[in-house]
């Protein structure tokens, strides 16, 4: 893997509505930045801006709650619509206490509300906004939108952030990928002092999601792409799905 590590927050990203053409944001930024992309870099998108430009909006005013959001919603003290939105999201429910339901998303992920949020959306209210349909396929789009406008090929991560069983706080974790490895597997590598490892596989794409969301920010800063030189783990992958614990594998389930 590479010594250094180089992430920029492009400046001046504008706020991002449905329809936003997202690579020629990006290229914008870059501008501003005084970066031109090379090969191998790659560019992590924050997930809300995604979300915005694919229109994954939904307004709670049409929005009917059935028995089981009722119930679960009397149990955890949230909005019945809103917990209807997040069941629709879901596969399953894991755990509940009031104010947060921890369920397994449609895409596989484990997390908190489906991911379902209100922060940081413009004319709040009675609009939540869902994770992207495809993040994979989202990554992909915008690998291929932003090869048209600069002639070279990167990786794209969607990052987005998410709490830990056993850890607290939240950490920016890759909710989707694409021209980027996912896993780094170093079984059979030796070690320092030439035993083969057994077990090793490290989460890059994921370390690298966090390390993206360290100049990201989390709340009012307006950085929500960033610009990574010096990644090593720039390849075609399997996406973001490589990075799920099959169920029968998982102890905390």
């Amino acid at each position: 893997m590479a010594a250094s590590l180089h992430l920029t927050a492009l400046p001046g990203i504008p706020r991002i509505g449905p329809g936003d053409d997202l690579p020629a944001i990006t290229r914008a930024g870059l501008g501003r930045a005084g970066l031109a992309l090379e090969r191998g870099d790659v560019l992590v998108y924050a997930q809300k801006i995604v979300s915005k430009a694919e229109d994954r909006f939904v307004d709670l005013a049409a929005v009917a709650a059935g028995p089981r959001a009722r119930s679960l919603a009397a149990a955890t003290g949230k909005d019945a619509r809103l917990v209807e939105v997040i069941l629709g999201e879901s596969t399953a429910v894991l755990r509940h206490r009031p104010g947060l339901i921890v369920v397994v998303h449609r895409l596989g992920f484990v997390l908190a509300n489906a991911g379902v949020d209100r922060s940081n959306i413009e004319d709040g209210g009675e609009r939540v906004l869902l994770l992207p349909a495809d993040p994979d396929a989202s990554c992909a789009r915008l690998r291929r939108g932003l090869r048209r406008d600069a002639g070279v090929d990167v990786g794209v991560v969607i990052n987005d952030s998410v709490g830990r069983a056993w850890r607290k706080g939240t950490v920016g974790m890759a909710l989707g990928l694409h021209g980027v490895a996912a896993i780094r597997d170093l079984k059979g590598h030796p070690d320092m002092f030439g035993r083969p490892l057994e077990t090793s596989e490290v989460a890059v794409a994921d370390e690298l999601a966090a390390a993206a969301s360290l100049v990201q920010g989390q709340a009012d800063e307006a950085t929500p792409i960033v610009h990574v030189r010096g990644f090593a783990g720039t390849r075609d992958g399997t996406g973001a799905q490589a990075l799920l614990r099959a169920p029968d594998a998982d102890l905390f389930r």
